[in-house]
Order: C-alpha cells, then structure tokens, then sequence
C-alpha cells in the first residue's frame, strides 16, 4: 500500500531571487520575524546547531540549519568560502514533507542580518530617536541603516567609507529611501563621537576606531571581521563595554580561532528579549551587539517571505 505521505498533492516549490526578496520582504516584516525567531531560540522552539563546513579542496560549503517549530518549517542555507557564489536557502513544511520554497542570493541574508541588528539597538541602545553612525557603507551596513527605521526614529546618520564617493552615495540613498538626514564624515572619529549607535560593517582585518572615541551611553554594533588574528574593532571595547550581547553564544565560541571578544562574557539577546537576562539599564552604559549570524533565522526568514507572498 502506498504511504499516506505520498498521497499528498504535491506543489512546485516557490522559486525567489533577490529582487523578489528586496520586493517581498520589508523591513517591519523581517524585524518583526527576526524578534519572534530570538525568543524562539531562547525557549527551545527554535533548533538551530553549530554550522557544518564540508572541505572541498580549494573552498568550503557551509551549512547552516534549522527549524522552527511554532511555523512547522524546517531548512537550511548553504554558501561558499571561497568564490562568493549564490546562497541558497531551502524550506521544507514540517508536517507534510513539501518543500515549500528555495531562495538563491544574498539579499535573504543580508536583510535577515539587518533585521536581527534593529532588534538589537532596539533593545540595547538608549530609549528614543538615536543619531547612528557608520564605519562601512557596502550593503550590510545598509540593510542594518533601513532595518533600524522600521524600529526607531533615526534623526541623523553620520557615514564614514574608505571611499568618500561611496559615503556620499549612501548618505543621498538614505535621504531618498528612508527619509533620514545623512552625510558623510571627514574622518572615522567623526562618525563615532557623540552618537547613541555606531555600527561597524567593514570587512577590515585590523581595528577601525579607537575605544577612546565611544561615548558614554553609546550602543555599538559589530559586523566584520572578529576573530583575534582579524577584527574590525579592538579588544579593548570588551573593556569598555558594561554589556556585550551576540545572538549566538554557542556560534561565537565556535569560531576556528579565539573571539576577539570574550564570548563568555556576552549575554545573548534572545534571553534579554524573553527576560531571562538583564540588558542595559542605564542610560551612560556602553552597550555592544556582536552579530555572528544565529543558525535558522535564515529559514525563519525565507518562511516570512512565504507568509509575505501569501498575503
């Protein structure tokens, strides 16, 4: 007798690339599953193991899954080390088998990173609209600019890039898109003095701001590189920082070579979401975001998309 599961009538999975992502996905949608996935995390909801790397000679695949329980999806993302080739994320109902989606590109990941960053300065940084500065003007340091707006009110961003014609790119793109006043810093120390948000997104091998800089009061999110031999901000913020938060403790610590920060000192930011664990509470702390990319958000993402097109 043929098993009931076969029975089921299967349908084509949807097929979404990145201008379907960047047309389906808006900010509120992806901050508001990325909060959900954290605290899903938290309580056992989500599953999400240690990424797995397969050597293939000159480059690796890495694998990154999960599955989230109160969606009834499960999945995986899976890229590559070495030549930047296409992500891909693959989604599969629970109950039924199906496989429910697939999405090639980078801009899944990209706005799932920005979404989990908003959720981070939502919850770290001082109440209220927040003056943001930015070492980094590529497209992550973009996303995490256009997810934060979903979030809080940003009066000003302050960009500073290797390249002034890129800072000045960015800062008309965020005036034209998201309604936020921006320019382009002289220096560095410009756009991290007197901010309540510095977000660093470079992909520097060394540190790109001095600790000495970061005011009292200010929440910093890091991005790029962060590992003791290759770290875009110094390891002396660790001494800095009254709180250092990450989204996956488990991840940080498991990186090839040491954290430049201690990861048994960071508090994951799913347990302060679900109040399990205390977050800033005083305006003069110096709050740190270490984003290290938490296992199936990816999936939980691809399945707000779904939900997205269903609409």
């Amino acid at each position: 007798m043929e098993p009931t599961w076969r029975k089921v009538l299967l349908v084509a999975p949807l097929l979404f690339d990145d201008d379907d992502v960047r047309a389906r996905l808006d900010a509120v949608t992806a901050v508001n599953a990325m909060r959900a996935a954290l605290v899903a995390h938290h309580v056992g909801a989500l599953q999400a193991p240690a990424r797995v790397r397969a050597d293939l000679g000159d480059t690796r695949l890495v694998f990154t899954a999960g599955a989230a329980q109160d969606q009834g999806v499960f999945g995986f993302r899976a890229y590559d080390t070495a030549v930047g080739a296409e992500q891909l994320v693959a989604v599969w109902d629970s109950m039924t088998g199906e496989l429910r989606a697939l999405v090639h590109g980078d801009e899944l990941g990209i706005r799932r990173t920005g979404a989990i960053g908003a959720v981070a300065i939502d919850t770290a940084a001082r109440p209220g609209p927040l003056r943001v500065g930015l070492i980094g003007s590529g497209r992550q340091a973009w996303a995490q600019l256009w997810a934060l707006c979903a979030v809080r009110p940003v009066e000003q961003a302050v960009v500073a890039a290797r390249r002034k014609e890129h800072a000045d790119t960015f800062t008309e793109r965020s005036d034209r898109e998201l309604g936020v006043p921006a320019r382009a810093a002289a220096t560095t120390e410009e756009a991290v003095r007197e901010q309540d948000v510095v977000i660093v997104a470079t992909d520097s091998a060394t540190p790109v701001l001095d600790v000495g800089w970061i005011s009292e009061g200010t929440h910093v999110t890091t991005l790029g590189p962060k590992t003791i031999s290759r770290h875009e901000v110094p390891s002396a913020l660790a001494d800095r920082a009254d709180i250092i938060l990450t989204d996956s403790r488990a991840q940080a610590a498991g990186y090839g070579e040491p954290h430049v920060l201690p990861s048994d000192q960071m508090v994951e930011l799913g347990a302060v979401l679900a109040g399990a664990a205390v977050g800033r509470s005083d305006a003069d702390q110096i709050t740190v975001f270490c984003s290290v990319g938490l296992a199936g958000t990816e999936v939980a993402a691809a399945a707000a998309l779904l939900r997205a097109t269903d609409r």
